[in-house]
Order: structure tokens, then sequence, then C-alpha cells
């Protein structure tokens, strides 16, 4: 999966010359056909239509952003393996990390949507039987009739100002109107089995951050109103962004993050430059330039799916697994988390490399990522200060308690 620093464009692409191919214009064999096909189009009175102001920009290409190799692995690798526990960029303004984020919808892989309104799964009967779904999908499968369909993945963005009964949900204002209590789904109902983004996560409000990442690790959270209440999945991969300059992090927010990007400018001029060249380009035709990438968007997106497909069978060796805790236990890193995502993104890593063993060289890729900005000064003092504590209760102890 080459993810570097992709070559410059040629001169005669950086002239932003997009044309494509002329329409082509299916031969008739008669002027009499030509009428008749010309009049057999549907006339609409309402044309032309008044320019709505609408804009439908397809993203800049995810494989078009110039270096920031590690910035894209991180994102890649939270697409092949959604336990990682999702990706925070931490970085100054401007260095492209929202473009990143968004330039991933066209390399979403697929999964399974439930086709009832319960949610039922295939997956649920495999796993905990048949009295694990509705009465409904229960006959269903039973005849052999599908539970679900296959579905790109999405992404869904938190706005800034997402208040608290915007991200978890809350009573329904047109049933109220109606005088009919009922609840309405909220964003982190919406972001099930997707990819969420929250774009500048040091400036949410605590109620906000703490209900998505409580309903991160639990895959599921609960809206209560008054008598009424209602669980919800939110199985979803976490992807946040920040400015330092802005604030910081609490750590317990910041130790719910698996992988951690410290994301810089670009170092060289000509690195600039061609960012510069291929901004302008989009701007100038953002699908003409979308064109040239689609290729390759094409064959990284199947690659993630296969990698996702073959994740499940990718083992983890012994002498590699102690290997990875030894290095935790020498940075004295205290969460658990940090094994988990060191060894579910080294997983993630070989899967998409096409191996199904992880490799020393896979844990030394991944490491940097997933145990960054894990250890705490404050912790490491105030741990150190109970130790001492503890040794002065021991010798008192000792000294009266014979």
């Amino acid at each position: 999966m080459d993810i570097g620093y992709t070559k410059p464009m040629s001169k005669e692409e950086t002239n932003f010359d997009f044309s494509t191919e002329p329409e082509i214009v299916t031969e008739v064999s008669s002027l009499q056909e030509l009428l008749d096909r010309a009049t057999g189009r549907i006339y609409r009175a309402e044309q032309p239509q008044e320019d709505a102001g609408l804009v439908e920009r397809p993203p800049f290409p995810f494989l078009a952003l110039v270096s920031q190799k590690e910035m894209k692995l991180a994102l890649l690798l939270s697409l092949v393996n959604p336990n990682l526990g999702g990706v925070l960029l931490i970085g100054p303004r401007g260095t492209g990390k929202t473009t990143a984020v968004r330039g991933l919808v066209d390399l979403l892989p697929h999964v399974k949507r439930s086709l009832c309104h319960y949610g039922c799964l295939e997956d649920d009967i495999e796993t905990s039987g048949i009295d694990a779904v509705c009465p409904d999908c229960a006959q269903k499968y039973g005849q052999g009739e599908a539970l679900s369909e296959l579905e790109k993945v999405r992404l869904v963005e938190l706005p800034l100002n997402a208040r608290l009964e915007d991200v978890v949900g809350g009573l329904d204002p047109q049933a109220e109107v109606s005088e009919r209590m009922r609840l309405k789904r909220g964003i982190l109902s919406h972001a099930d089995r997707n990819l969420l983004y929250v774009d500048e996560v040091n400036m949410l409000s605590d109620q906000v951050v703490d209900a998505i990442l409580d309903a991160a690790a639990q895959g599921q959270f609960t809206v209560r109103r008054g008598a009424m209440s209602a669980t919800y999945r939110s199985d979803f991969a976490l992807i946040g962004s920040m400015n330092p300059e802005e604030g910081h992090l609490r750590p317990q927010i910041m130790d719910r993050f698996g992988l951690r990007v410290i994301v810089r400018g670009l170092e060289t001029k000509a690195e600039r430059l061609e960012a510069y060249q291929r901004t302008r380009a989009y701007k100038v035709n953002p699908r003409g330039f979308g064109e040239q990438f689609m290729g390759d968007t094409q064959a990284l997106r199947e690659e993630i799916q296969l990698s996702r497909d073959n994740l499940q069978e990718v083992k983890l060796p012994e002498k590699i697994a102690h290997a990875g805790l030894e290095l935790i236990e020498k940075l004295k890193i205290d969460s658990l988390r940090a094994e988990i995502t060191l060894f579910e993104a080294a997983r993630a890593y070989a899967a998409a490399d096409a191996r199904l063993e992880v490799t020393f060289q896979d844990l030394r890729t991944v490491a940097p990522l997933a145990l960054r900005l894990r250890r705490s000064q404050f912790m490491a003092d105030y741990l150190s200060d109970q130790v001492e504590e503890s040794r002065e209760l021991g010798n008192v102890l000792d000294e009266i308690i014979p």
C-alpha cells in the first residue's frame, strides 16, 4: 500500500487541461427516427430553472495529498480495523487534516446494514442463536431470506456547535406539535457502523465529548426524556482533529483515541509548490482533477475491503506480543489501551500488506502511532509519591505491630 509522496504532475497536467471526450451521439438511420426521438422527449414546463445556488463538489482526492505519509497510514489503518479506537490528528491549522478525512469518502468500504427496524443481523444469530433476533427476522432467516444488505460506509461529521441533544437525540419537535411524544435519533445513532469525524474536538463541551466517548466505548447509548427512553447502537470509528494552540484535550479523552498523529506542515519547497499546484487545479475543475486519481482510488478501495475481509485471519505470534509488552513496560505506560491499540494496529498493517502474521517490522512501524502521548508526568510523580508513602507506612507498622 503505497501512501507516501505521490509523483508530481507533469507540465501538461499542471496546465489544468481537463478536456473530456465529446459526448457520443447514437447514429440514426433516418431523419424520421431523429424526429421521433426528439418528439418523444418529455417536455418540462419549468425549464430552464433558476440557479438554486446549490454546490455538489467532490472531495479533494485522498491520494492527491502531498506527503503526510503517517497521517495517511493512520487513517487507512482505521478503515481496515475499526477496533483500533479511532484516530486523533494533532497539528496547526492549514496542514490538511480535515481535507484528508473528507477524502476518505471515496475509499470507504462496505458493511452490512440491517433491513429490520430493530437492527437484526445474520451475525446476531451466528453468535447468540436464533433468539437474538426478532420473530420476523427469525422467520426470514429460516426461509433463507437476507436480513441485511451491503452498503457503503458513510462519513458523518459532527458540527462544532452541536448541542448534547443533537448528539444523543431527544424529543421529536414534529411529534410534539401533533401531541405525540416520540424520540428523535441523534448524530451518534446515525454514525452507527460509519465513521464519525469530530473537528476541533478540544473545543467541544465536556458533556458532548463524554457522550461521544462513552458511546464509542460501549457500542450503544441510552436516551431518557421523562418517561420515555430508547437504547441505540453506536458502533462507529472515531476520528478527531485539533489544533493545540486552541486548547488542550483532557487526558481521559486523549486516552480514548487509539492512534495519534502529529501533523506538521510540508517541509520542502518542492512539496509545498506541488501542493499549491494541485490545490489550484482542484479549484479550477474539481471533477476533472479527481478523474486523474480515479483508477488508483478504486484499486485502493478494493485493497481496503480485501484487507478488512482477511483481518480476522491475521495472527499475532507470542514472541511479537512479548516484544510489544516489553516496549510498553519500558515506556512506563499505564493504560491497557496501549497494547490493545498497538497489537490491533500491527494486525491491520499486516492485513493491508496481504500477510496473515504480524512481524517485528509491523510492530516497529505502528508503535509511534499507537504509543505516543500516552505517558503522564503528573501520574508518574503521583505514583512515585504513593510508593514512598507506602514504604513509610510499612516501616511504622513494623515498629508498632511486631
